[in-house]
């Protein structure tokens, strides 16, 4: 095992990985930016470096300033967490450069899977059912209009480099293709730097399945089981649980098996997931790998009792897998709840403010993870997670139930601060969502239809600086 880890990431993300370092008897350096010098993973690291501004791009995408510190530090591995440079093949080959282990896959996996028009004709060798649609990037409009006819409508226009949500495009006639191809090559190239996309059908009243895995560098690989995360607004979950509910157990089965195969097809390393659009049928189609930790794993680790960052750490060190699949077992249900710092009545516009309290809730099988604190101030540079809210339970419905208690207890104000809780609460009230009748489009339906008497806690009204661009936010997802 490692002696010394850097966390390259800040938020919650940060304090989970710092935690299960500290478990493991590992020691463990932070890097921060200058808006985050009194955040709780400063406080509780080992030892804190400083890397730049509060821009991220000054910050904690800035690859020479985290590579810099691991040496300064004397770390041995990079942790990136999720979002930031988690998924960049550049990082982890630089990482590799200066004798830093890289708590992911390979640089060369890593690029593979990160380009989503390459990862789908890996997948596609490797039996993984896709959509219908082009496996390599369409290089023109004409090509777009082309594979579209011949797939029909509705398509969606998505970014070969895209993640996080973004980069995608939903096109329901073929009068809004020629826009929504041009405008998508656009975002694709101010976001990612590369402006390739794909077409493929898009698939409507479908839920969105992912399955986590587990590959260590000599051939073994475990998954653990299915997640549902088809409450999402604008391709960005809000509320996941696990397993996913009102699928057959030949049918979850067949998708983790199939998840799994396809990982270990590509050499994958270390914890990832591979997710899927499900159709009315039970019909599976392969969506894109993310090789990293994911923000809903927790609802994972709560059903199988195994710490995925502990695995992460342990994988990256080079020790042999130290599950094997028959000793996997699922037991009840869990379900996670995102608190985001955002104004659901306001388009979910982001709401910076200092949080004058504080109280998440508590109980049995509660479990919060969060960065934050009475004080602390949220800012507007970077995404806006604020804790995560995952319950377990022998049952759905009493874990919901569960989840509800929950919501209500937190007690989070501050001076202009609004979080998505009410929102949250009117998912958990929906009669189709109660019924596991949900998919995709649920959130877009609560949001046309008159709201819930749900109201938040009465704060008082401040000016806050305007938050910088989503492009200078890590993508979660």
């Amino acid at each position: 095992m490692f002696e010394k880890v850097l966390i390259a990431n800040r938020g919650e993300i940060a304090l989970r990985v710092l935690r299960a370092c500290r478990e493991l008897g590992v020691r463990t350096a932070v890097v921060y930016s200058a808006a985050d010098a009194d955040s709780a993973a400063v406080r509780l690291s080992d030892e804190a470096v400083r890397i730049g501004p509060a821009p991220s791009r000054r910050s904690y995408l800035n690859a020479a300033a985290i590579v810099e510190a691991a040496r300064q530090v004397g770390a041995q591995a990079v942790h990136p967490g999720y979002g930031f440079l988690s998924e960049d093949a550049d990082f982890a080959e630089i990482c590799a450069q200066n004798g830093l282990t890289f708590i992911g896959p390979r640089p060369e996996v890593m690029a593979a899977l990160g380009d989503k028009s390459s990862a789908r004709a890996l997948m596609s060798r490797a039996g993984l059912p896709l959509p219908a649609g082009s496996v390599e990037p369409v290089p023109t409009v004409d090509a777009a209009v082309e594979v579209a006819a011949g797939i029909g409508y509705p398509v969606i226009v998505k970014a070969a480099a895209g993640g996080g949500g973004r980069g995608m495009t939903v096109v329901w006639t073929p009068a809004d293709l020629p826009r929504a191809y041009a405008k998508t090559r656009a975002t694709a190239q101010k976001v990612f730097g590369d402006d390739r996309v794909y077409v493929e059908r898009y698939l409507t009243d479908a839920r969105h399945v992912e399955v986590q895995v587990l590959c260590d560098a000599h051939g073994n690989g475990v998954h653990l089981g299915t997640r549902d995360c088809s409450v999402q607004r604008r391709h960005q979950k809000l509320i996941e649980e696990a397993p996913a509910p009102a699928l057959t157990a030949a049918t979850l089965d067949t998708i983790a098996e199939t998840a799994l195969r396809g990982a270990l097809a590509v050499g994958f390393t270390g914890a990832g997931t591979l997710e899927f659009l499900v159709d009315a049928e039970e019909r599976f189609h392969f969506l894109e790998i993310n090789c990293r930790i994911q923000v809903e794993h927790p609802v994972t680790e709560m059903i199988t009792g195994i710490d995925l960052v502990h695995e992460q750490l342990h994988i990256a060190a080079g020790t042999p897998l130290r599950l094997r699949q028959e000793e996997i077992r699922l037991h009840g249900v869990a379900v996670e709840c995102r608190v985001n710092v955002e104004d659901p009545d306001r388009d979910f516009a982001p709401t910076p403010g200092r949080l004058e309290r504080f109280v998440p809730p508590g109980g049995p099988f509660t479990r919060v993870d969060t960065h934050g604190y009475p004080g602390y101030l949220v800012g507007p540079h970077y995404d806006s997670l604020l804790a995560k809210v995952a319950v377990w339970a022998p049952d759905r419905e009493l874990a919901l139930n569960r989840l509800e208690r929950a919501l209500d207890e937190f007690d989070v104000a501050g001076p202009g601060v609004r979080t998505t809780i009410p929102f949250a609460r009117r998912v958990l009230d929906d009669a189709e969502f109660r019924k596991s009748r949900h998919h995709t489009g649920l959130v877009d339906r609560l949001l046309t239809a008159p709201p819930a008497d749900t109201p938040d806690p009465p704060v008082t009204a401040v000016t806050a600086t305007r938050p910088s661009t989503t492009a200078d936010r890590p993508m979660s997802d």
